[in-house]
C-alpha cells in the first residue's frame, strides 16, 4: 500500500465531516489516521462480502464513512493491488448511546446510512451480514456482555461475520494502559464510577465460543501503546 493510497482514503472518508463542526473534522482526521485497526478491515476483507453492516457503539459513523470512501477508492480504480475490494452496501446501521456523537454522524454521513440513538443492550438489533463492536463489549458487566452476544448471534445468518476488538487483560503494561486511558474517557464523559469488565484474550474466544461463534485472534496494537486484540469471529 502506498502512502498516497492512505491519504486519499483518509481525505475522502473525513472531508464529509467539515460538515458537522471542527471537533468531528479533526477526531476523525486524528482516529482514522492513527488506528490500524481501519486499513486493517480493508487489507484483511473481513467485510468484503457483508452487503448489511451493523455497528454497534458507532460514535461519529468513522466505520461507515471509511467504507463508503473505500468503496469510492475503490470504483475510481484507486486501489491496492492485491486488496479484496471492498463491499457494496444494501445496509449501513449503526447504533450510539450519546446523542452527540449521532448528531455528528447524520451531519457528515446524511442518508448514506442509519443512525440510532439507544442502548446497544436495548435496541432492537437488524438483521445484518456483519455486526461490528470496537472497544464497546469491555464496558458492560458480564452478564450484560453474554447477553448481547446471544442477541448479536441471533442476528447474523450462519457464516456472519462478527468483529470485535477488546483489549487483551493478559497484555501485561500495554493493557494497565489501556485500562487508564477508558477510565479517563469515563470520566470525562461524566461515568467517574464506571467500572470495566476486562478478560485474556483466549477467555473472550471461549466466550464467543459459547455463544454459538468460532473465532480467529489478530493482535491489533501496531503503532499504539495498548494490548488490542482484534476477534475476527463466524456464526456457527
Amino acid at each position: 500500500m502506498s502512502a498516497t493510497f492512505a491519504d486519499v482514503l483518509l481525505d475522502r472518508a473525513t472531508s464529509p465531516y467539515r460538515a458537522a463542526g471542527r471537533f468531528a473534522f479533526h477526531f476523525a482526521r486524528g482516529k482514522l489516521r492513527g488506528d490500524p485497526a481501519f486499513l486493517a478491515l480493508l487489507r484483511h476483507g473481513w467485510l468484503a462480502q457483508s452487503r448489511r453492516v451493523l455497528d454497534l457503539g458507532c460514535g461519529q459513523g468513522l466505520l461507515f464513512a471509511w467504507l463508503l470512501a473505500a468503496r469510492e477508492c475503490h470504483d475510481r480504480g484507486e486501489w491496492p493491488a492485491g486488496w479484496p475490494p471492498p463491499p457494496r452496501f444494501d445496509s449501513l446501521v449503526g447504533i450510539e448511546l450519546m446523542p452527540a456523537e449521532t448528531r455528528r454522524a447524520r451531519d457528515a454521513i446524511g442518508r448514506a446510512a442509519r443512525f440510532v440513538d439507544g442502548d446497544v443492550r436495548e435496541v432492537l438489533l437488524d438483521q445484518a451480514d456483519a455486526v461490528v463492536m470496537l472497544d464497546v463489549l469491555h464496558y458492560l458487566e458480564p452478564a450484560a456482555q453474554e447477553a448481547l452476544l446471544r442477541r448479536v448471534r441471533a442476528a447474523l445468518p450462519p457464516g456472519g461475520v462478527f468483529l470485535l476488538r477488546i483489549g487483551d487483560a493478559g497484555g501485561g503494561p500495554a493493557f494497565h494502559l489501556s485500562r487508564l486511558v477508558d477510565a479517563v474517557i469515563l470520566r470525562l464523559r461524566g461515568h467517574p464510577a464506571a467500572r470495566l469488565y476486562c478478560r485474556r484474550a483466549a477467555e473472550w474466544q471461549a466466550l464467543l465460543a459459547a455463544h454459538g461463534f468460532e473465532s480467529e485472534a489478530f493482535p491489533l496494537s501496531q503503532g499504539t501503546p495498548f494490548a488490542n486484540v482484534l476477534l475476527h469471529a463466524r456464526a456457527v
